[in-house]
This record gives C-alpha cells, sequence and structure tokens, in this order.
C-alpha cells in the first residue's frame, strides 16, 4: 500500500483537531505523505464532503483516503472500501460513496472491528484521530485491509442518492449539488447537457428557479463579467455553475444544495 493518505473533514482550522490526527498518523507510519484534501466541509454536511472527495479523486494519487464526516457522531459504522489503487475510510452513511464509484467501485468492503489498529482509548465523538487516523497508518505502513474486520457485501455499503440532471425537451433539469466557500454554485448539470441544447459561451441560459425566472450569460469564465454581474460557466469539474463576478451567487439566488433547477436557451 502507498504511503499518502488523505484527510477531509468538518474539524475546521481553528483547533487543534486537524493536528491530533497528523500527529497520530506520522507516530505509525512516520514515513507517511498527507494530503490535507478539506476540512471547511460545513458540519456535518455529507453530500458536501461526498462531492468535495468525488471531484478531487482523479487528482489524488493512490493511497489511504479518510473522509471524517459524520452528523451522526459516531453513529454510524466505522467501513474500509477498496476500490481500484484506493481504500476509503469513514463512516458507512454515504459520505463515501460517489468517490468509490468514481475510483471503478467497491472492490471489497470490512467493517473497522479490529481494535488492535485503534488508538486507546477511542472517544466516541472523535473517530478521526482514535479510528480512522491509526487505521490509515497501519495500512500506509503495510497492513492488510482483510485484518480490519469482517467483509461487508458492498450492496450493504449506504448510497448516496446520485445528483440528478435530465434533458427534457428543449431543457435540462438538474440540481443544486453544492456551494463553495466564494458563494459559487455548483449545478448537476454537465456541459454536456448544455451543448445538446445549442448552448456555446456567448449564448444566454433562461434559468428557472421555482417560480422564478432568470436570465443569465453563459461565458468561458467569470472574470469576463462586470463586477457585481452573475454568470454561468463550466467549471473546473465540467459542470456548471452560476457565480457573481466579485460577489455570491449563493446569496444572489438563494439557492440551497438540492434545490431544483431548470435551464434552456434563452430565445
Amino acid at each position: 500500500m502507498t504511503s499518502v493518505i488523505t484527510l477531509l473533514s468538518d474539524y475546521g482550522l481553528a483547533d487543534g483537531y486537524v493536528g491530533a490526527c497528523h500527529g497520530v498518523i506520522i507516530g505509525i507510519s512516520p514515513r507517511s505523505r498527507i494530503i490535507d484534501v478539506c476540512h471547511l466541509v460545513p458540519a456535518g454536511d455529507v453530500r458536501r464532503a461526498a462531492t468535495i472527495l468525488a471531484q478531487t479523486m482523479p487528482h489524488l494519487p493512490p493511497g489511504v483516503h479518510i473522509a471524517a464526516v459524520d452528523p451522526g457522531a459516531g453513529s454510524r459504522r466505522a467501513v474500509a472500501i477498496e476500490a481500484g489503487d484506493h481504500v476509503f475510510l469513514g463512516p458507512d452513511n454515504g459520505v463515501l460513496s460517489w468517490a468509490v464509484h468514481a475510483a471503478g467501485g467497491p472492490k471489497t468492503a470490512r467493517e473497522l472491528a479490529n481494535e488492535e489498529f485503534f488508538r486507546k482509548p477511542v472517544s466516541p465523538t472523535f473517530r478521526g484521530r482514535d479510528v480512522f487516523a491509526p487505521v490509515a497508518a497501519h495500512l500506509a505502513a503495510g497492513r492488510a485491509t482483510a485484518d480490519l474486520g469482517p467483509r461487508i457485501p458492498p450492496d450493504e455499503l449506504v448510497l448516496l442518492p446520485p445528483p440528478t440532471s435530465v434533458v427534457r425537451g428543449n431543457a435540462v433539469e438538474g440540481e443544486v449539488l453544492s456551494v463553495d466557500g466564494r458563494g459559487n454554485t455548483q449545478l448537476s448539470i454537465n456541459a454536456g447537457d448544455l451543448a445538446v441544447l445549442g448552448v456555446r459561451p456567448g449564448s444566454t441560459l433562461a434559468i428557472w428557479l421555482g417560480r422564478r425566472q432568470v436570465s443569465v450569460p453563459f461565458r468561458e469564465t467569470s472574470a469576463t463579467m462586470p463586477p457585481g454581474e452573475l454568470v454561468a460557466f463550466t467549471d473546473s469539474a465540467g459542470l456548471v455553475a452560476l457565480a457573481v463576478n466579485a460577489g455570491s451567487a449563493s446569496q444572489r439566488l438563494g439557492l440551497p444544495p438540492g434545490a431544483h433547477v431548470r435551464l434552456s436557451l434563452s430565445t
């Protein structure tokens, strides 16, 4: 197993939680290379964490990937899922499911039940430090996933419902997938869906937000618009995003994750 370990959490950066996880890992596997994917996931936001991990996966080397986001504070079983050249560790609440799918689907899954791998005592509210970090370090140091605990049939793992995107006639329907730290609103609609409708950079989109309709220019980047102007563009994940140059599209439009949207070519 590679010595690369990645960390994703909702711990924030104002406390020592992330540092404690680093310390546990290095104490067991001193040669491990740690990548902090993100620690500013909104508290308990499994969907946002799943989105970040899945969209980051194509750029991460083979390794052990921890996603410590659990609104149930340890109520879900802890699991290890092998997919491709990766092992994913986290609560069985769906946070791993999109990344596992992006890595080729689960080959094997195991419950983290062998306490030999844990830090003692295990805090019920800090499994990132006491369970996921030491397990990841032991795997990076050469231990086998078969030693972690009993096998779980992959079809028993919790899955998040996949984001929706459907072309209907001359429009495409989807949802708000996530909102980033700048207020950019990422939709589940990809650029290919818009191309089917004849939308190209320079076009204008008609966007239905519930009962509201707004017209939004579709451009290559948000920087092509004057400050304060709303714009749609294809982001680095290949998905349609709404942004306000030097502002927040999320605040302007009031669209929370999961909100339904409908796009068409404005005539």
